[in-house]
């Protein structure tokens, strides 16, 4: 008899992901709510990251990249959506852009979004190449 049932060698038994996840949670909310930039950006790359890392492990997806690419559009559109309901059209022209706490956390939430967006489709163009 097994002394551990339904355990074996072929499968790990702990992720490393829902840390990953829960940090990049808990450092998005810190740097959108409070309106540190730099905090906000890392914290959604760090949880997109965790995300596209968390389902292919699991093996819903095969690679990375395309996931981590759809959560920057994700984030960019929401970023962009919020922007036009949110903030008010005088404050898109030219001498009031960056006025504004909601506007700059906005910045920030696109800005991850396009990171994303160029870390998965460059990753994506890096596995396709052979060195």
């Amino acid at each position: 008899m097994e002394e551990q049932p339904g355990l074996s060698d072929q499968y790990r038994t702990a992720s490393p992901w829902p840390v990953f996840v829960a940090l990049g949670l808990v450092l998005s909310e810190i740097g959108v709510f409070i309106g540190l930039f730099p905090v906000a950006v890392f914290g959604l790359i760090l949880f997109g990251g965790s995300i596209a890392g968390i389902l292919t492990e699991s093996g819903y997806v095969s690679r990375p990249w395309p996931t981590l690419v759809g959560v920057g559009v994700v984030l960019a559109l929401i970023a962009v959506g919020l922007t036009v309901v949110y903030v008010p059209t005088g404050a898109l022209a030219i001498a009031n852009i960056g006025e504004g706490p909601v506007f700059t956390r906005l910045v920030a939430v696109a800005s991850a979004g396009v990171v994303m967006v160029a870390m998965g489709g460059v990753g994506s163009v890096m596995e396709q190449s052979t060195v």
